[in-house]
């Protein structure tokens, strides 16, 4: 069995971890509204898109309800629907910016399937590129980042921005 190291990853548990029992990181930046400073790249109806603060790659972006439910079953279909719509406005926005060669796309329902925040169910959207599991990582325990979450926050805004105010086909 091949094993996937992702040792970066333990700055984004620990400090989840620190997170009081009865706080949710997700309702935190719901609430507090500061989008540019907490990543979040567009609020929809019932959803929103925020970059992953520790990501796998860049344009790592997940896929949030504002309702605080650990799992999709216990989304209304219009949440449900928001949600995959924001997810096909996300992939579209990275295709276009990034030109990734395909992406990972999934939600971890529960702790022992990998859910971080396990209480506040969400989608992870992880573009790849050929090549990018390199030896960086494995050898030296660093990821290579080509830009900050601050530029590829800018990006995916105004990218996103101009996908949604753009009229349908059909109108």
């Amino acid at each position: 069995m091949d094993i996937l190291w992702a040792p970066w990853r333990a700055k984004y548990i620990s400090e989840t971890s620190k997170l009081k029992q009865d706080e949710c990181l997700f309702c935190r930046v719901i609430k507090e509204e500061n989008d540019e400073q907490n990543y979040v790249v567009y609020r929809g109806k019932y959803a929103f898109i925020i970059l992953n603060a520790f990501p796998y790659n860049t344009a790592h972006v997940m896929v949030v309800p504002y309702k605080h439910v650990p799992s999709i079953e216990l989304l209304s279909n219009d949440e449900a629907l928001d949600i995959f719509n924001l997810i096909s406005v996300a992939i579209k926005a990275i295709r276009e910016i990034y030109t990734p060669d395909g992406f990972n796309i999934g939600v971890n329902i529960g702790r022992v399937a990998g859910a971080g925040i396990e209480a506040h169910v969400h989608v992870h959207i992880v573009p790849r590129w050929n090549g990018d599991s390199n030896f960086m990582p494995v050898i030296f325990n660093t990821k290579v980042m080509p830009e900050t979450l601050g530029d590829t926050f800018k990006k995916l805004n105004a990218k996103i921005n101009e996908i949604m105010k753009k009229p349908s086909k059909s109108e």
